[in-house]
């Protein structure tokens, strides 16, 4: 009803609203900053702040623009965020996710020192970008899409991004560093390779992980035969074990793996098989698409006692 700028605190501004039980709402402020909420009988008086000491919104004039599907962003996000470290540690940048866009091919990676996630797909050609945000921030921005088919133009400046989502703005703080050099942690070439179909995997490992009450300790026994898998594991809780029928490409060999990182990874996979590819049981297990480079995740092993 009338023009006006007025800080409140944002916890108690919500908290209030998400009680309110009247039909309408009524916000008034006088000269002293104080902020007059109204619904039905109930009135809360809340002290504010002038607007003039709120900071202003970062100018990206001289950044980068970048114009992406709702359904790209979303997916590109939720297939690599499982891979960013949960907690800042001494490598800040391991929190975040690498965004890179070069010659058309848009690219996310993430990884945790412990497990690698890798997405790419085809852009329209906008130039160069290499930027890490924090992977919390990015799907933050994700919830915020309804209409997947919808742009979400992006604006990256040297320090902060923008994200324009259906009526929203969201602005968040890039995370300054250079980037894990991933790629020399991947095994340059692999002495076993099986085919798997993803969905009985993801059971098997889901049976499995009843009795672990600790993914990050109890690895899961993987005896690779020439024509199945035997996966076992033992707890305190009790003891399984289950055989799957593949076809062995190279020597029989055992493998430590957590449930959870393999779960993990195959649950961000569209594909109905994928390639899974060994390089003894010490280096890295990487699981890639039968065609195609869209996606690559490794999980390092566990080891076996």
């Amino acid at each position: 009803e009338e023009d006006g700028e007025i800080v409140v605190s944002a916890r108690i501004l919500g908290d209030i609203f998400k009680r309110l039980s009247g039909p309408t709402v009524q916000v008034t402020t006088d000269d002293k900053n104080m902020c007059h909420i109204t619904c039905g009988s109930a009135v809360f008086d809340i002290p504010g702040m002038d607007a003039m000491n709120y900071p202003e919104t970062p100018s990206f004039a001289d950044g980068k623009s970048l114009i992406l599907k709702g359904k790209t962003l979303a997916e590109m996000t939720e297939g690599t965020s499982f891979a960013v470290a949960p907690v800042e540690g001494t490598r800040p940048v391991l929190m975040g996710i690498n965004i890179s866009v070069k010659n058309g091919d848009l690219q996310f990676v993430a990884i945790d020192g412990y497990r690698l996630a890798i997405r790419k797909t085809k852009v329209d050609d906008v130039g160069e970008f290499d930027f890490i945000i924090n992977g919390n921030m990015l799907n933050e921005a994700i919830r915020l899409i309804t209409d997947r088919e919808k742009d979400v133009p992006i604006s990256v400046g040297k320090k902060m991004i923008a994200f324009e989502i259906e009526g929203y703005k969201l602005i968040c703080r890039l995370i300054e560093g250079e980037f894990v050099n991933y790629q020399r942690t991947i095994p340059a070439a692999h002495k076993q390779k099986i085919v798997v179909m993803v969905k009985d995997i993801l059971s098997i490992f889901d049976r499995i992980s009843l009795l672990i009450s600790d993914s990050f300790s109890t690895p899961v026994r993987c005896i690779v035969g020439e024509e199945s898998i035997n996966f076992s594991c033992s707890t305190t809780v009790g003891k399984v074990n289950e055989t799957y029928e593949v076809d062995l490409e190279g020597e029989p060999f055992e493998i430590g793996l957590s449930s959870r990182y393999l779960t993990e990874a195959l649950k961000a996979v569209e594909d109905d098989m994928v390639q899974i590819k060994f390089d003894s049981s010490k280096q890295g297990v990487v699981i890639e698409p039968l065609q195609g480079d869209d996606y690559m995740y490794m999980i390092m092993p566990m080891r076996l006692k």
